[in-house]
């Protein structure tokens, strides 16, 4: 058994790294058989010397993240916790703490991953971003983010944000009510998320004045789309004529970005899904960015990082019984 102490230069960041009743401390406890004593601004850590050393790395990434103004979230400290355990600590420490923009209830939006982090920096430079990845990776939101964003300062016109109408044993024609109550159920968590940032009453004039469109991939056909930012969500369910036609919608001024999720696919047998077409026939194109999320950027309860986690091994040995 070896020890270590490290000090934290401003004490009154040390419950925010600590977290209510010393929970985040608990976590490293657990996640590297260490324990950890507390005494003043010093922190002592007793285990074996290789987890010493990543659980002194762990908190100090968590005194990183607060100077930087983040609010340590269970999700965020099991992410941390992860990283360093893989490794994996310098990229965390390279990502910054710049927001993209605000929701209505005063919360900043940023990325909370280095994948995250890697999908906004590959969207503000290239022109067609494709995001692919499993649920709850922050895919769409973080593209509405970037949107709103563009379109409060003056770099587009209006936000364009369009899904294909097709899910899992359910067709249109059989849902009641006449079109827009159709779709309306498979476009609400883009709604959600303009929610988020506009506020109801501004969506709702944005949307009055056709600032902001919310509609079915059909409705992408003939046109050219000119000084927007034009978000496709759910493409692993679009055929390949539907995405080709999509991507050449593109006019000047605008930007794309393309997301879903490929283990996800609810296209009839025999259709070839177009985001896996797209993904290879596009990776060499300049200008064009594929990002991958993996497990490890769920944002969402740690239940959903477990069950991704659980299918995967589960399809990896064949056991499709």
């Amino acid at each position: 058994m070896a020890e270590k102490t490290i000090s934290f230069g401003q004490p009154s960041d040390m419950p925010a790294i600590f977290g209510s009743c010393d929970e985040n401390l608990n976590s490293i406890q657990r996640e590297y058989n260490v324990i950890l004593f507390c005494r003043g601004a010093d922190v002592h850590i007793t285990g074996e010397p290789e987890q010493i050393e990543k659980a002194s790395s762990a908190l100090r990434l968590l005194e990183d993240l607060v100077h930087k103004g983040q609010h340590l979230t269970e999700q965020t400290v099991r992410y941390v916790l992860s990283m360093v355990q893989d490794g994996e600590a310098d990229s965390v420490r390279q990502m910054d703490g710049d927001g993209i923009c605000m929701t209505t209830s005063g919360k900043v939006v940023r990325p909370k991953t280095v994948g995250q982090k890697k999908y906004v920096d590959a969207i503000r430079k290239n022109t067609i971003v494709l995001g692919v990845g499993p649920a709850g990776t922050g895919k769409t939101y973080l593209a509405v983010a970037l949107a709103v964003k563009a379109f409060k300062a003056h770099e587009v016109q209006k936000i364009i944000l369009t899904r294909p109408a097709v899910e899992a044993g359910e067709r249109l024609g059989f849902l009641p009510g006449d079109l827009q109550s159709k779709v309306d159920p498979y476009l609400r968590p883009l709604y959600d998320a303009l929610f988020d940032m506009f506020g109801a009453e501004t969506f709702s004039r944005h949307m009055e004045k056709n600032i902001i469109e919310v509609a079915p991939l059909a409705y992408m056909r003939g046109r050219t789309l000119d000084d927007a930012f034009i978000i496709l969500d759910e493409a692993q369910n679009t055929t390949s004529e539907q995405i080709k036609m999509f991507l050449t919608r593109l006019g000047a001024n605008s930007k794309m970005v393309i997301t879903g999720d490929v283990t996800q696919i609810d296209l009839p047998e025999k259709r070839k899904s177009g985001l896996i077409e797209a993904m290879k026939v596009l990776k060499h194109v300049e200008d064009i960015a594929t990002i991958r999320f993996t497990e490890k950027d769920v944002v969402r309860h740690k239940l959903v990082q477990d069950i991704i986690k659980a299918y995967e091994n589960y399809y990896k040995e064949g056991r499709t019984s």
